[in-house]
């Protein structure tokens, strides 16, 4: 079952809304549909998990790269003996 928010119902039918707007405005931001404090702790720390993750990926692309930049100047620029 749905649970909405009585107040906000009742101030948007005082407010001029048709009572199926107010009854789903008031649904969609009962408290079931918020986020809370902890939810919200959770996913900074997913955030900076992705971030550690994205680090260490941009990290090894960069010593791939270096490799391979290594390897074309000496190819292609250092005479061989």
């Amino acid at each position: 079952m749905t649970t909405m928010i009585a107040e906000l119902y009742e101030a948007l039918i005082d407010a001029g809304a048709s009572e199926g707007k107010a009854k789903e405005a008031a649904q969609v931001l009962s408290t079931e549909n918020l986020a809370t404090k902890s939810d919200i702790i959770e996913l900074e720390r997913d955030m900076a998990v992705m971030k550690w993750m994205l680090g260490a990926t941009m990290g090894g692309i960069a010593l791939i790269l270096a490799a391979v930049v290594s390897m074309v100047i000496k190819i292609f620029f250092w005479p061989s003996a």
